[in-house]
C-alpha cells in the first residue's frame, strides 16, 4: 500500500477511534497523491483519494489531450506535480507528457492530460485500497492518429451561459481580470510561487484601492480559484458595461532568472517584439490548459463597425498604458521595455479599453519576494488605482476623449 493512501486510511480510522467527526457530509473528496507508471504499451496515471468519484472523459486535438471531468475534488497536491517534465519521477512517462488538475466550474473538477502521442482511454475507475481510501486508476493505450482524430471530434459542452447585459452604472465600471485560475495554474516560479494565486491576491488589493472613495464600481472576472475561459472574461467585461479592463498576470522565464520587472501590454494585430509575441502565445494558451476549445469570432459585431470601434478603443488603451507606466514606475521595478503590444485574446473587446499587466517574473526571487509582501502589494496596487483615477476625467469620461477633441 502506498504511504499516502495509508495516511488517508489512518486519519479516517483515528478520527472514528477517538470520537473525532470525519469530514462533513457534502465536503469534496481529497486527492493526496499522484503517480505515473508504464506497463507494457499502457500508461497508468493514478490519484489516491479519500472517496470514489465518477469520471466523464473526452478528447481534444491540437494539441492532443485527454480531459476527465468529475465532481468537485480538493487536490492536496503541489501544482508542479503535473507540470511538463515534472510528473513524478522527474520526466514525462509513456503516453503522458504532462497533466493538470483543479477546479473547472462550481462543483466540478477536471484533470487534463497532455499526450505524448495519440492515445485512448482504456479505463478510469476508482477502487478501494484501504479503509475509506480509494485509488482512481486512469489507463491509457496508444492509437493511430486517424482514430484519435475521430475521438476528438466529439467535444464537451462548456459550462455557463453568455451573461445578460447589465444595467448601466452611474459610475465608471472597472473590470479587474486576475489571470488563470482553477485547473489553469499559470506560471509556477521559485519558492513555490503560483501565478493564479499571486495575481488574485494582487487584484483584490487593486479592487480595495479602487473602491475606496466610491468613485468607481469594481467588478472581477473571478474572486476565487476558479477557471474562466478567455472569451468568457471578455464577455463579462462587455456585459458589465466596463469602461476599462485590467488583466493581471505574472511571467516566468526559468532560463533567464535575472530578468525582472513589470510590463504593460495592449492589443495589436502584430506583436511589437519577439518577447511580446511569446507572452501572447503563452497567455492565449490558457483555454488549452483548461481543456476547452476556444470560441472563434463575435457574431454580435460586424466587420466595419467592429474595426471602427476597435480603433477608438485602442487609442484609449494606449493612453491609459502610457499613464499607467508612469504611475507604476514609482512603485514597481519596471522591465527595460515596459510598454509592448501583441494579439492577446483577453484584450479584444472592441468597446472596452483594455491592458494586460505582467507584474513581474516568478522565476526571479526578488520579484516573488515583493509580490508576496502585503505591504508592497498594497502600495503597488495603490499606484495602479491612481493611474485609473487619473485616466478618468469628471463624469467618468476617459482623458482620451479630451485628447481626441483637441486634435
Amino acid at each position: 500500500m502506498r504511504f499516502a493512501a495509508w495516511i488517508v486510511a489512518w486519519i479516517v480510522a483515528a478520527s472514528l477511534a477517538f470520537g473525532v467527526a470525519p469530514a462533513r457530509a457534502g465536503d469534496p473528496p481529497v486527492a493526496v497523491a499522484a503517480s505515473v507508471a508504464v506497463s507494457g504499451d499502457r500508461t497508468i496515471l493514478e490519484f489516491d483519494m479519500s472517496a470514489a468519484v465518477d469520471v466523464r472523459a473526452f478528447y481534444l486535438s491540437d494539441p492532443d489531450r485527454l480531459v476527465l471531468d468529475m465532481p468537485a475534488v480538493r487536490f492536496d497536491l503541489p501544482v508542479a506535480t503535473g507540470e511538463p517534465d515534472s510528473v513524478p519521477g522527474g520526466k514525462a512517462k509513456g503516453l503522458v507528457k504532462s497533466f493538470r488538475f483543479g477546479e473547472f466550474a462550481r462543483g466540478k473538477s477536471r484533470v487534463v492530460i497532455d499526450l505524448a502521442r495519440p492515445a485512448r482511454l482504456v479505463s478510469a475507475k476508482p477502487a478501494r485500497i484501504a479503509g475509506a481510501a480509494y485509488r482512481l486508476r486512469i489507463a491509457l493505450a496508444p492509437v493511430g492518429a486517424a482514430r484519435f482524430a475521430a475521438l476528438a471530434r466529439k467535444q464537451a459542452p462548456e459550462p455557463g451561459a453568455k451573461p445578460a447585459k447589465a444595467a448601466k452604472s452611474d459610475r465608471p465600471v472597472i473590470m479587474l481580470d486576475p489571470g488563470h485560475g482553477g485547473i489553469d495554474s499559470g506560471a509556477v516560479g521559485v519558492a513555490g510561487a503560483v501565478e493564479k494565486d499571486i495575481v488574485l491576491a494582487f487584484a483584490m488589493s487593486v479592487a480595495d484601492s479602487l473602491r475606496a472613495g466610491g468613485r468607481f464600481k469594481v467588478e472581477m472576472t473571478r474572486t476565487d480559484d476558479s477557471f474562466v475561459p478567455l472569451d468568457k472574461r471578455v464577455e463579462l467585461a462587455r456585459a458589465a458595461g466596463a469602461a476599462l479592463m485590467i488583466s493581471i498576470h505574472a511571467d516566468s522565464l526559468p532560463s533567464a532568472q535575472g530578468v525582472a520587472g513589470a510590463t504593460i501590454y495592449t492589443a495589436a494585430a502584430k506583436a511589437s517584439d519577439k518577447e511580446a509575441a511569446r507572452m501572447a502565445a503563452r497567455e492565449n494558451g490558457a483555454d488549452a490548459a483548461g481543456g476547452i476549445v476556444a470560441a472563434t469570432g463575435d457574431s454580435a459585431v460586424n466587420g466595419i463597425l467592429f474595426d471602427l470601434t476597435r480603433r477608438e478603443t485602442a487609442t484609449y488603451s494606449r493612453v491609459f498604458s502610457r499613464d499607467l507606466a508612469k504611475r507604476m514606475a514609482g512603485a514597481f521595478r519596471m522591465n527595460a521595455n515596459p510598454e509592448r503590444s501583441a494579439g492577446f485574446r483577453v484584450l479584444i473587446a472592441p468597446d472596452v479599453p483594455s491592458v494586460l499587466i505582467e507584474l513581474g517574473y516568478l522565476s526571479n526571487a526578488d520579484d516573488v519576494k515583493k509580490l508576496r509582501d502585503p505591504a508592497w502589494r498594497e502600495g503597488a496596487a495603490g499606484a495602479i488605482a491612481s493611474a485609473v483615477r487619473d485616466f478618468f476625467a469628471p463624469k467618468g469620461k476617459p482623458k482620451a476623449k479630451a485628447d481626441q477633441a483637441a486634435r
